[in-house]
């Protein structure tokens, strides 16, 4: 069976209110530009949020940690994939090469896309997971930017049970 992966774009880390529930948001980078929704945890969202920004810690943290055990291991992060959502729960995969082997390693998708952007890999949903729990954004006329789709979306999200995700 052929597993069809679209290339997809981190739009951002957010916090949706009342529930304080952070929410990563990815978006399809071509086609429609379906959004894709994940509800992560504090750390993890923290963890994104600080590679996004650049921050450095004096000593890693445990997302800087993997990443420094694969370059020790002469290991390359080749892409992750968000796979698919069984029982409100995000599965995806880090897909590494060593030694011109690849190997797939299982995990939750905040983990995954907290080491991409690290180590600057791409990062696919697969097509399956977008018909699923894809998000077509509203037309907006004349607005393309980031902050237009996420204040579209953050009226999506307020009508969200965090419960119906029940974390990854």
């Amino acid at each position: 069976m052929v597993v069809v992966v679209v290339p997809m774009e981190l739009v951002g880390v957010r916090v949706e209110v009342p529930a304080n529930t952070p929410v990563v948001i990815l978006r399809e980078q071509t086609g429609a530009q379906r959004l894709l929704p994940i509800v992560i945890g504090t750390p993890e969202a923290s963890s994104i949020h600080a590679a996004l920004e650049g921050i450095q810690s004096p000593r890693p943290l445990t997302h800087d940690l993997l990443v420094e055990v694969l370059k020790q291991l002469d290991t390359s992060l080749d892409r992750i994939v968000v796979t698919e959502i069984r029982d409100h729960v995000f599965y995806a995969e880090l897909h590494l090469v060593t030694s011109g082997h690849p190997h797939v390693v299982s995990c939750r998708p905040s983990d995954a896309i907290a080491v991409a952007v690290r180590t600057r890999s791409p990062i696919f949903a697969t097509e399956g997971l977008l018909l699923q729990a894809g998000q077509h954004p509203v037309e907006i006329a004349d607005e393309t930017d980031d902050e237009a789709i996420i204040d579209e979306f953050r009226d999506f999200l307020d009508d969200l049970d965090p419960d119906d995700f029940k974390g990854e």
